[in-house]
């Protein structure tokens, strides 16, 4: 290997984490490479513009810094011994505590007291839920899926997760089941955690009439893609107060117009798909982390962890 492009921002103990694994190859930065650096590259770690990577013959391993894929698994149609891996694992402790923090939020009426604060007012706003005891439904038992459950599991909720094909039960959930029992179990959900890759399976998954099989008390949280809900459909039974809140990092459309309803609703938090990023230092760690184990992984000619397959689409 002669030439590893690292474009995704990188600290000086990163940079010696790559270099130790890349040793004996030339380690690049540059968050804006010119056609030459890409054309010279082996390994490059960082989503660079799919369109640029035609500019890169000697590409053996595609490091991407997200967690998701998107159209970086169309590479593999006309790149079939492309190495494509994605940064799964890196993003779980980050998103998880930040959808805990508002699930908790939402079910304490803390974003309603602090709406409250501004005008000084002193209001007692009603009975709250509790994730002691709730029905969390994991949709998603991936890594973000995972560490989610992990958490309301510690809190005593009762805890359903929900994947693509049978699997075993792990000890952070009570009870697994596939996505065709979803009719099933949406009306006995208190929450619905959604963290899913945007597939053709996926795309709006959580339909209007599966919104409509919720319970009235129930909140949705989405860390995935937004595409996995009906928006307009969410945004009427938020509306009515048909469900009981949602807590979105993701929206479809995203970003969300400033002038869509689903804003104004007051029992819904959005935040602008930041709850991963390298907000939180430890994720960027991780991403390093995996990025250095495959680059040694691909000099030693052994395989690499997280591999995206086109079939799956990540």
């Amino acid at each position: 290997m002669s030439t590893v492009l690292v474009t995704m921002p990188a600290l000086e103990t990163h940079r010696s984490v790559l270099e130790e694994a890349a040793s004996g190859a030339t380690v690049i930065y540059a968050s804006n490479p010119d056609d030459d650096l890409i054309a010279q590259a082996e390994v490059i770690v960082g989503n660079l513009p799919i369109g640029r990577l035609q500019n890169a013959p000697k590409l053996r391993l595609l490091q991407l810094n997200s967690a998701g894929v998107g159209d970086y698994a169309l590479l593999l149609r006309d790149h079939p011994d492309l190495l494509l891996a994605n940064a799964s694992g890196a993003y779980g402790l980050a998103i998880s505590e930040h959808m805990f923090g508002v699930m908790l939020g939402l079910m304490k009426r803390l974003f309603a007291y602090r709406d409250q604060q501004q005008s000084g007012a002193w209001n007692d706003l009603g009975s709250v839920q509790g994730v002691y005891g709730s029905n969390v439904l994991v949709i998603g038992l991936g890594d973000i899926g995972g560490e989610f459950a992990r958490r309301c599991k510690a809190f005593g909720a009762h805890i359903t997760g929900i994947t693509r094909s049978k699997r075993e039960c792990p000890d952070y959930c009570d009870k697994i089941a596939t996505t065709d029992a979803l009719d099933e179990l949406l009306p006995g959900a208190d929450i619905v955690f959604m963290s899913v890759p945007e597939t053709k399976e996926t795309i709006g998954l959580l339909s209007e009439a599966r919104i409509a099989m919720l319970r009235k008390n129930a909140i949705v949280l989405n860390a995935g893609r937004g595409t996995a809900i009906d928006t307009d459909a969410l945004t009427r039974a938020l509306q009515s107060d048909r469900i009981g809140g949602a807590g979105l990092d993701v929206t479809d459309p995203e970003p969300l117009p400033s002038d869509h309803p689903l804003w104004q609703c007051p029992n819904c938090l959005i935040t602008p798909h930041i709850s991963g990023g390298y907000h939180l230092k430890e994720t960027h760690d991780r991403i390093i982390q995996i990025a250095a184990y495959n680059i040694q992984a691909v000099m030693r000619g052994e395989p690499i962890r997280n591999r995206v397959r086109l079939e799956r689409g990540y």
